[in-house]
């Protein structure tokens, strides 16, 4: 995850960096949403520190995120712009292009994370255990899950198999669980694994997957929330949807970290998978 976030500025100073996205960020041969979401916040972040030092505390809190094409893994630039600062709220751009084309367009909010402890939090997720249980599924080379999704090369990556009826041939409620956790360096520094936070809230399967709909379901708009630095230990994920329809469905993902404090959030639009 580290390298997401160390980009190389233009020589020209003119708001672009370069990075690079390995292969292990990969689902199947295209590049993880989230990723992309949390690498070009990575290049907000610091843009605006570079422009305005005493703004270098905030961290993004919000971006809205649309998919114009599907890159690939390896080097990419980041075109960042900045729309608006404020003591309290700054705005900022970022194009990730790719050969010369534009293929993912972030809005990025800035500000201050709410580090302290919630006001108030409902309990109706606290059943999700804060570590996988015995009878969960960890993604590795030699499973399904693992050989799709390589970002378990990089994290630990388990799915609850009481809630995934389709890795049993069957079907059931359009609800997912899934943990996450990063590696142990990423774990210690406090501001990757608040953009690892950030990744995670993309990282359920598509939950008609319960619903016998396999297949890829490109995402339409990903809108992400980062609320807090995660605690060390498991992240939580449990994905959940309003409505499924005929052409495209909507996926909301909670984040929570090893307390059971909510991280992160992300709502998205996709297209349902062509039938088989």
């Amino acid at each position: 995850m580290c390298a997401l976030t160390e980009l190389a500025p233009d020589p020209s100073g003119n708001g672009r960096y370069r990075g690079v996205i390995d292969p292990i960020w990969t689902v199947g041969k295209k590049l993880h949403g989230g990723t992309m979401v949390a690498a070009s916040a990575a290049a907000a972040t610091r843009r605006l520190g570079a422009l305005a030092p005493e703004l270098a505390a905030m961290f993004p809190i919000a971006a809205s995120t649309d998919f114009l094409g599907a890159p690939d893994p390896g080097e990419v630039d980041y075109e960042v712009r900045i729309r608006k600062t404020g003591r309290q709220i700054c705005l900022v751009d970022v194009d990730l292009v790719q050969d010369g084309r534009t293929l993912v367009h972030s809005a990025v909010t800035l500000g201050h994370l709410d580090d302290a402890a919630p006001v108030y939090a409902p309990d109706s997720y606290t059943d999700m255990p804060a570590e996988p249980p015995a009878d969960s599924i960890a993604y590795a080379p030699d499973n399904p899950m693992g050989r799709l999704v390589h970002v378990a090369e990089g994290a630990s990556v388990a799915i609850d198999r009481r809630w995934a009826r389709f890795l049993d041939g069957e079907q059931g409620e359009p609800r997912l669980r899934v943990w996450i956790r990063p590696r142990a360096g990423d774990e210690q520094d406090p501001d990757v694994s608040a953009y690892f936070a950030m990744m995670a809230g993309d990282m359920s399967p598509p939950v008609p997957m319960n619903l016998g709909r396999f297949g890829w379901a490109p995402t339409v708009q990903l809108t992400t929330y980062l609320r807090r630095r995660p605690a060390p230990g498991w992240l939580r994920i449990i994905a959940t949807t309003h409505e499924i329809g005929e052409r495209m469905f909507d996926e909301d993902q909670l984040v929570l970290d090893s307390t059971g404090a909510v991280v992160a959030q992300s709502r998205q639009l996709a297209l349902i998978p062509l039938p088989r």
